[in-house]
């Protein structure tokens, strides 16, 4: 089943278990390129990436986008446990197959490049190059905490503007470089308007996901992850204001990985939204120079 503009198709397909999937396929004209696989944060859907997919798709990428199930246009599940890494990754590996795509280069945004890290691991050849947008190894226990306050959690919010409002009012410290376009095209990725109330873009029942989340938690990290990553190209995207990446784990990642290329976005904390001009052209010329 799907349906298509100009620019971009809308698919679905059947999850291992049987649950609809949902991602998009940005096709390019001249498609003689390794493919660049989209994967968002823990509550965001496949519209994050929609500028930077087009972007790539003009420099003749393929582009596949996901909605991990319970998020954007993917079937909610009855049961909330299955919103673990591991049926995730399962889920990934069957959009990429209906896809057709055996190796690519891959974009992810918070959980996003969780879930690349472990698919270097444990399937390696896949993952070509990677780039991590605000995600490490080391995972900050207070940033944790931070969208624990909000995952899953709405008030009542009877417009688009209203759910700008909101998002300024919570997240415009951390993010005092985002102009007003730029918010409202995040809104709007966020939030839908359904019978004349704004909802959530994915299923509350994600909150769960954060249930051991606490300021005394013994942090859990990805390092032997990461380690599989060692010999690609990879791009380590940092928003200056970030509470999930510390700048200390950035520069332990370099270590680790003498390659490591580095960005960091000014004006923004977890996660840099893909909107802005600047990091859009820093992520098309890396990974317009992967092989």
């Amino acid at each position: 089943m799907s349906s298509s503009s100009p620019e971009r198709a809308s698919r679905f397909i059947a999850a291992p278990d049987g649950l609809r999937l949902h991602y998009l396929d940005f096709v390019a004209e001249a498609e003689t390129r390794l493919p660049v696989v989209c994967l968002p944060g823990l509550a965001r859907s496949a519209e994050d990436f929609a500028a930077l997919a087009l972007r790539l798709a003009a420099q003749g990428r393929r582009g596949l986008v996901l909605d991990y199930r319970g998020r954007g246009l993917s079937d909610w599940d009855p049961d909330w446990s299955h919103y673990d890494l591991d049926v995730e990754q399962a889920d990934i590996l069957a959009v990429l197959a209906a896809a057709g795509v055996a190796r690519a280069i891959f974009v992810g945004t918070s959980r996003g490049g969780l879930h690349t890290m472990r698919l270097a691991r444990a399937r390696p050849g896949l993952v070509a190059a990677a780039v991590l947008n605000d995600i490490g190894p080391d995972i900050e226990v207070a940033g944790l905490v931070r969208i624990k306050r909000y995952v899953g959690k709405l008030p009542p919010l009877n417009s688009l503007a209203d759910a700008i409002g909101l998002m300024r009012l919570t997240a415009g410290a951390h993010f005092s470089a985002v102009s007003p376009q730029e918010w409202e095209l995040y809104a709007r990725q966020t939030f839908a308007e359904k019978d004349g109330k704004v909802v959530l873009r994915y299923d509350p029942e994600l909150s769960h996901t954060l249930d051991e989340v606490a300021p005394d938690m013994e942090a859990q990290t990805f390092w032997e992850e990461f380690d599989a990553l060692a010999r690609l190209p990879v791009l380590a995207v940092r928003g200056a204001n970030s509470d999930i990446l510390s700048q200390e784990t950035l520069v332990a990642m370099a270590r680790r990985h003498p390659g490591l290329e580095t960005c960091v976005v000014e004006g923004q904390g977890h996660a840099p939204l893909l909107l802005d001009e600047p990091t859009l052209s820093r992520i098309a010329r890396f990974v317009d120079a992967c092989q």
